[in-house]
């Protein structure tokens, strides 16, 4: 697939009825979720793995893109030895790549994280490109706490992501940009409401300083939700409700579409909050999905590490991509699941 533009390859990436499935867990997340399924972590099993999920027959009609680990951008399909990227690429899929070296303890205010990664990062963006990624991701950790978030945080992490996308689009490469708001707590929905308002028109003013073209991104953040320990949970109407009109005070209409993380969520509320949101009023983005557990967790357990399963697991996979797809035109209902 060649676009053209980042713009091009911005707008393909958040195709109606397509999503991205972030498949950039760094290795030891990974060898977390395989030791949930009594697998060994190895080179050879997440190769298989990652295999499994891209080999899925029809994955194309789901899914427009798929976020890499280092590792994965230099693997390759286990049948045939394709190249990922290529492999990929030869589907209509377009590959991307995590670029971010991981967040790390906040000088200062031990609490807090800043993502690292900036050193050395348009010499690996040169490199990436050249092995066919044509999108990034760096994501910011934002945590709700006593005291914090602080403003520093937000506005040290905003400037770091507005500086790795502008790298990104020196490159040709279009940046993922991801401010996660961590939904672990005991906070309400109005307080995640006007935290990530906050962090959003502090992210908003940091690429507008630093030149990012905004038709050349995507946006990935969460959802608006009550906190996961919170006596009072928001319904899915009002975590759509809430999500869209935090975004519409936001978010400019010259960003192509917004690209949802799942953010620990189960798969089904992931796909029913998407579904919601989709089947209000028309909005000036595209709303779709970015999902790493909600998509992969049902194929994950129906692998097990056994190549005998991978007919089953594939299945697995593609009926989550599937009700996504649904979800992000507005035609999912719980019936399917």
């Amino acid at each position: 697939m060649e676009l053209n533009s980042l713009k091009d390859i911005a707008e393909a990436m958040v195709t109606p009825g397509k999503g991205i499935l972030a498949a950039d867990e760094s290795t030891p997340t990974c060898a977390k979720r395989f030791e949930s399924i009594n697998v060994e972590s190895t080179t050879e099993s997440r190769n298989a793995y990652r295999d499994m999920l891209f080999t899925a027959m029809g994955i194309e009609e789901y899914i427009s893109g798929v976020i890499l680990f280092d590792e994965t951008l230099r693997q390759s399909t286990v049948d045939g030895d394709l190249p990922f990227p290529e492999h990929l690429s030869a589907l209509g899929i377009l590959p991307g790549i995590k670029v971010d070296m991981g967040a790390k303890i906040l000088a200062n205010s031990p609490d807090e994280k800043i993502t690292e990664g900036l050193d050395g990062l348009r010499d690996r963006l040169i490199e990436y490109y050249k092995m066919g990624a044509r999108f990034a991701k760096w994501r910011a950790v934002i945590t709700i706490g006593e005291h914090i978030p602080t403003h520093y945080c937000i506005a040290t992490n905003a400037q770091a992501l507005a500086r790795y996308a502008a790298l990104c689009q020196e490159q040709g490469i279009v940046p993922i940009v991801e401010p996660e708001i961590l939904m672990d707590g005991t906070h309400t929905i109005e307080e995640s409401y006007d935290l990530t308002i906050e962090t959003l028109h502090t992210v908003f003013y940091e690429l507008a300083s630093q030149g990012v073209q905004l038709d050349g991104m995507v946006l990935k953040p969460n959802m608006v939700l009550s906190g996961y320990d919170c006596e009072t949970q928001a319904s899915v109407e009002q975590v759509a409700s809430m999500t869209v009109d935090c975004f519409m005070n936001t978010v400019p209409a010259a960003v192509p579409g917004i690209a949802f993380l799942s953010g620990g969520q189960s798969e089904e509320l992931a796909t029913a909050h998407l579904n919601a949101m989709n089947q209000m009023d028309r909005k000036p983005w595209n709303l779709t999905f970015s999902y790493g557990r909600a998509l992969q967790t049902p194929a994950l357990i129906a692998w097990g590490g056994s190549a005998d399963n991978v007919p089953a697991a594939q299945e697995a996979f593609l009926k989550r991509a599937k009700l996504n797809s649904l979800a992000t035109l507005g035609r999912f209902s719980e019936d399917m699941e």
